[in-house]
Formats: structure tokens, sequence, C-alpha cells
């Protein structure tokens, strides 16, 4: 039984470095910044919550305790991570934006946030 155990550990382990290999080569590789943004956000994120998941495996099933300090690492990475990359998206986008004559939107953020919603003219209206 020990062994099954260290195996499903071992195979977390394993899956979370292939996951961390894979993202750490898309930085390398990519060339785009919104190409370089999957492989921080998916293969990295995986590969952290593997080994995530492999500690709160070890604790619970070899030293009998239920470890809450993984689970909460485990949740903010997962939370975090998709605002991050949405966040480099739009700077990225607010960047080349700035190169193309593009009319003001009127709104108190700029391009950033579409706050501004098209004027509708009715001619119904009074």
């Amino acid at each position: 039984m020990e062994f099954a155990i260290e195996a499903l550990i071992s195979f977390f382990l394993v899956v979370a470095g292939v996951f961390g290999l894979v993202g750490s080569f898309g930085m390398i590789k990519l060339t785009d910044t919104l190409q370089r943004l999957h492989a921080p956000t998916k293969a990295t994120t995986l590969g952290v919550g593997g080994v995530l998941i492999a500690s709160m495996l070890y604790f619970l099933l070899i030293k009998g305790g239920l470890s809450f300090h993984e689970l909460m690492i485990t949740l903010f990475l997962f939370l975090t991570a998709p605002i991050t990359a949405n966040f480099i998206a739009k700077t990225f986008i607010q960047g080349n934006l700035r190169a193309r004559d593009l009319p003001d939107s009127q709104g108190a953020y700029g391009w950033s946030v579409y706050d501004d919603p098209p004027k509708r003219t009715d001619d119904n209206e009074d």
C-alpha cells in the first residue's frame, strides 16, 4: 500500500515537472508577447499545482495530517494567474493601440476599459 501512495505522489511530481518544463520552454521559444502569455498562465500554473497536490497527498497519506497551506496556495495561484494574464494582455493592447490613429473614447479610463457606450439616436424621440 505504501508503494502505491509513493507512486501516486511521484506521478504528480513528474507531471508537474513536465508542465513546468513545457512552460519554461514556451517562455523561451515563443516570440510574441500574447503568445508568451500561454506559457506561464497555463503550463507553469499546472506544474506548480501538481507539486502542491503531491505535497497535500504526502501530508494526508503519509504524515496523517491535513495541510491547508498547500490548498490556500493552490487557490491563490489559480485565482491570480488569469487576472495577471488579463492585465498583461491589456497592457500589450494599449501599447499597440497608441501607435494607430484612434478616436478618443470620451471615457474616464480611455481605451483600456470600454466604459463609453455608443450614444443611441432614435428618430422617435421628441
